[in-house]
């Protein structure tokens, strides 16, 4: 089947599940706040797929993600706002109003000066609807967004306009700081202010991943990665010797972690 072919039925089947008296009652009662939860974790099962480097479930949650996609028009359609044509016709027009490199005259660029010429040209259709540039240096990043990624954004905006840290090792010795910081607090009864203390030294961090010109919440996710492994080797060396977890001592369990580190390494 032609894309377009594609399209038009997933469209149809929305259409169906949302007719009142005929369509799927839970389909039914939802609106753009009780969908939007799940559109955010179809987009992180997508960065899921991505991560494991599967691209047959990649093809089958890019679907998921789609669908929500189709409820959100049809939702909108149902109120007169705009439907799915709509959307399609909106982020054609501004992909190729964005790029006048690839489909103007203007000349190829570095992927540096592109990114400039993608926020001037934001910044042209903002003045053409008649809506004024914000004027906060921080406007305009989702508050939605992962804290991590959220701290990127906002490190990144608050850096355009020169506050910023010159260089990867004032960073390092501000993350010191931070941490100093929490073990002065954690000399008191104050769990809160310790937390507090907690979520600059991650905001610190974040930095440094920037100034790394690495992602914080990839890096993580990394990590992330790694220690299910390292741990799952854990297991499985404690299971070669009838213990579980539980049954084992933190120095066992440290001792085989090392072992685990090495072996990657090697």
């Amino acid at each position: 089947m032609k894309p377009s072919r594609n399209i038009a039925r997933l469209i149809e089947i929305m259409a169906a599940l949302r007719t009142p008296g005929s369509g799927c009652p839970w389909d039914l009662e939802q609106t753009f706040r009780t969908i939007a939860p799940y559109t955010l974790e179809e987009a992180y099962e997508v960065a899921d797929a991505i991560a494991r480097g599967d691209l047959t479930d990649l093809k089958d949650e890019l679907g998921d993600l789609l669908l929500q996609v189709a409820f959100h028009a049809r939702m909108a359609e149902e109120q007169g706002a705009f439907d799915f044509g709509d959307v399609v016709e909106t982020i054609t027009a501004k992909l190729v109003r964005r790029h006048p490199h690839v489909f103007a005259d203007a000349e190829g660029r570095t992927a540096k000066a592109v990114e400039g010429l993608w926020e001037r040209i934001k910044a042209e259709e903002k003045a053409e609807r008649g809506e004024m540039a914000p004027v906060a240096a921080l406007a305009g990043v989702p508050v939605a967004l992962p804290a991590l990624t959220r701290a990127l954004k906002l490190q990144d905006k608050a850096g355009r306009v020169g506050f910023d840290w010159n260089d990867p090792r004032s960073v390092l010795a501000k993350i010191r700081e931070e941490a100093d910081e929490i073990e002065a607090e954690l000399d008191s009864t104050d769990k809160a202010a310790a937390a507090a203390e907690v979520g600059d030294l991650l905001f610190a961090v974040v930095n440094l991943a920037r100034h790394l010109g690495a992602d914080p919440e990839d890096v993580l996710r990394q990590t992330n990665l790694k220690f299910e492994r390292r741990f799952g080797s854990i297991e499985r060396a404690l299971a070669a010797r009838g213990k579980t977890p539980k049954d084992a001592t933190l120095a066992e369990m440290d001792a085989l972690w090392d072992e685990a580190k090495t072996a990657e390494k090697s």
